[in-house]
Protein backbone atom coordinates (compact mmCIF):
# COMPACT_ATOMS: atom_id res chain seq x y z
CA UNK A 1 0.00 0.00 0.00
CA UNK A 2 2.77 2.44 0.91
CA UNK A 3 4.65 1.52 -2.20
CA UNK A 4 1.69 2.57 -4.40
CA UNK A 5 1.19 5.77 -2.44
CA UNK A 6 4.86 6.68 -2.90
CA UNK A 7 4.65 5.97 -6.64
CA UNK A 8 1.48 8.10 -6.99
CA UNK A 9 3.11 10.95 -5.08
CA UNK A 10 6.26 10.78 -7.24
CA UNK A 11 4.16 10.83 -10.43
CA UNK A 12 2.19 13.77 -9.08
CA UNK A 13 5.40 15.65 -8.25
CA UNK A 14 6.78 14.85 -11.72
CA UNK A 15 3.60 16.20 -13.38
CA UNK A 16 3.75 19.35 -11.31
CA UNK A 17 7.42 19.86 -12.18
CA UNK A 18 6.65 19.34 -15.87
CA UNK A 19 3.89 21.92 -15.67
CA UNK A 20 6.17 24.35 -13.83
CA UNK A 21 9.02 24.13 -16.31
CA UNK A 22 7.37 23.37 -19.65
CA UNK A 23 3.60 23.91 -19.28
CA UNK A 24 1.35 26.90 -19.84
CA UNK A 25 2.17 29.65 -17.37
CA UNK A 26 5.54 28.12 -16.59
CA UNK A 27 9.05 29.49 -16.52
CA UNK A 28 9.21 30.10 -20.28
CA UNK A 29 6.02 32.13 -20.25
CA UNK A 30 7.32 34.10 -17.27
CA UNK A 31 10.49 34.97 -19.19
CA UNK A 32 8.42 36.13 -22.19
CA UNK A 33 6.23 38.28 -19.96
CA UNK A 34 9.29 39.86 -18.33
CA UNK A 35 10.72 40.69 -21.78
CA UNK A 36 7.43 42.33 -22.81
CA UNK A 37 7.34 44.31 -19.56
CA UNK A 38 10.90 45.53 -20.15
CA UNK A 39 10.01 46.59 -23.72
CA UNK A 40 6.89 48.44 -22.54
CA UNK A 41 8.83 50.15 -19.74
CA UNK A 42 11.39 51.35 -22.28
CA UNK A 43 8.58 52.67 -24.51
CA UNK A 44 6.93 54.42 -21.56
CA UNK A 45 10.07 56.20 -20.31
CA UNK A 46 9.91 59.07 -22.86
CA UNK A 47 6.23 59.49 -22.08
CA UNK A 48 6.93 59.67 -18.36
CA UNK A 49 9.64 62.27 -18.98
CA UNK A 50 7.26 64.33 -21.11
CA UNK A 51 4.57 64.10 -18.42
CA UNK A 52 7.06 65.28 -15.81
CA UNK A 53 8.01 68.28 -17.97
CA UNK A 54 4.36 69.13 -18.56
CA UNK A 55 3.62 68.78 -14.84
CA UNK A 56 6.44 71.16 -14.01
CA UNK A 57 5.15 73.63 -16.61
CA UNK A 58 1.62 73.43 -15.19
CA UNK A 59 2.96 74.03 -11.70
CA UNK A 60 5.00 76.98 -12.95
CA UNK A 61 1.96 78.43 -14.71
CA UNK A 62 -0.15 78.03 -11.57
CA UNK A 63 2.37 79.64 -9.23
CA UNK A 64 4.58 82.01 -11.22
CA UNK A 65 3.68 85.16 -13.09
CA UNK A 66 6.81 85.06 -15.25
CA UNK A 67 5.67 81.89 -17.01
CA UNK A 68 2.23 83.35 -17.67
CA UNK A 69 3.80 86.52 -19.08
CA UNK A 70 6.14 84.52 -21.28
CA UNK A 71 3.24 82.48 -22.63
CA UNK A 72 1.20 85.59 -23.32
CA UNK A 73 4.09 87.26 -25.15
CA UNK A 74 5.06 84.29 -27.28
CA UNK A 75 1.66 82.74 -28.01
CA UNK A 76 -0.66 85.72 -28.50
CA UNK A 77 1.71 88.67 -28.75
CA UNK A 78 0.71 90.48 -25.59
CA UNK A 79 2.47 93.72 -24.63
CA UNK A 80 2.60 95.28 -21.16
CA UNK A 81 1.02 98.66 -20.48
CA UNK A 82 4.40 100.38 -20.02
CA UNK A 83 5.81 99.11 -23.32
CA UNK A 84 5.57 100.40 -26.86
CA UNK A 85 5.02 97.99 -29.70
CA UNK A 86 6.24 98.89 -33.19
CA UNK A 87 5.15 96.77 -36.11
CA UNK A 88 7.01 97.08 -39.38
CA UNK A 89 5.10 95.55 -42.28
CA UNK A 90 7.02 93.21 -44.53
CA UNK A 91 9.68 92.34 -41.97
CA UNK A 92 9.55 88.80 -40.68
CA UNK A 93 11.42 88.26 -37.44
CA UNK A 94 11.43 85.00 -35.56
CA UNK A 95 10.26 85.56 -32.02
CA UNK A 96 12.81 84.57 -29.41
CA UNK A 97 11.30 83.59 -26.06
CA UNK A 98 11.98 86.14 -23.35
CA UNK A 99 12.92 84.51 -20.08
CA UNK A 100 12.93 87.51 -17.74
CA UNK A 101 11.70 90.59 -19.59
CA UNK A 102 12.58 94.01 -18.24
CA UNK A 103 10.36 97.05 -18.82
CA UNK A 104 11.06 98.73 -22.13
CA UNK A 105 12.41 102.26 -22.12
CA UNK A 106 10.20 104.76 -23.88
CA UNK A 107 11.88 106.29 -26.94
CA UNK A 108 9.35 109.07 -27.49
CA UNK A 109 10.58 112.66 -27.82
CA UNK A 110 10.15 114.96 -24.85
CA UNK A 111 10.69 112.41 -22.12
Amino acid sequence: MLKWLAIVLLVLIALLQYRLWLGVGGIHDLAEVRERVAALEAANKPLRDRNARLGAEVLDLKTGLDAIEERGRSDIGMVRADEHFFWVPGVAVEAMPVVNPSPAVSLEAGQ
